[in-house]
């Protein structure tokens, strides 16, 4: 199933609905691509991504932890995490929509750190603002995302792949299934393209794929 945006609502907000199938985010989801490099683009547009020997080795997935604040320094980004769970359509309850700068991760999966795929999602912009996630779209290959958890981990990721795929023809394993088995990875989700008006939903989504390379405590 593909990611649904419901355009900008009466508040203004841009907001990815993502229609899930929960096993993709369950603890035995690393076994989804045994032994894969990844999945092949397709009809995404992967941002520049460089010879993978370029990137760090992964390291070691981490116990379970909830998380409580997503950083992206390249972005300046802070932003608190709030759990979210699924409404009546089976769809990501996300934050509200009065709390753009919130991000939501997904509870009924993986933590951030812990082996698996975890996932977190959240908002474009606002009728008067960016949102926390508006410029994620130009994260490179490389970049680091941190997730600051409850275990007092930060549980640090490095960026390897941006997707933009178009909503004809979304294939949502490829897009958000494991990359690479037996590793801790982070996918963030968003609304991506052009807002179609005619349409009242987004032309595409922006995907960024991380997988953990270090942690502090």
């Amino acid at each position: 199933m593909q990611p649904v945006c419901p355009g900008r609502l009466p508040t203004g907000v841009a907001w990815v609905v993502l229609l899930l199938v929960l096993w993709l985010w369950s603890r035995e989801a690393t076994d989804l691509w045994p032994g894969g490099t990844g999945p092949s683009t397709g009809d995404m547009a992967a941002a520049g991504r460089p010879p993978q020997g370029e990137l760090p080795p992964a390291h070691r997935p981490l116990g379970e932890a909830l998380p409580r604040r997503l950083d992206i320094p390249g972005l300046d980004v802070r932003a608190p995490v709030v759990s979210c769970g699924l409404d009546e359509r089976g769809a990501i309850d996300p934050p509200l929509f009065d709390q753009p700068d919130v991000v939501g991760w997904y509870a009924g999966g993986v933590a951030p750190g812990a082996s698996g795929t975890a996932l977190v999602v959240g908002h474009v912009d606002t009728e008067t603002r960016p949102a926390v996630f508006n410029k994620v779209s130009t994260l490179k290959p490389g970049q680091k995302i941190r997730v600051v958890r409850e275990d007092d981990k930060v549980a640090e990721f490095t960026i390897e792949d941006v997707q933009v795929p178009a909503r004809d023809g979304f294939d949502a394993q490829q897009a958000h299934g494991p990359r690479r088995s037996g590793r801790a990875e982070l996918r963030i989700v968003t609304c991506g393209g052009a807002f179609d008006a005619a349409r009242d939903r987004c032309a595409a989504s922006v995907i960024v794929s991380a997988y953990l390379t270090g942690t502090t405590a």
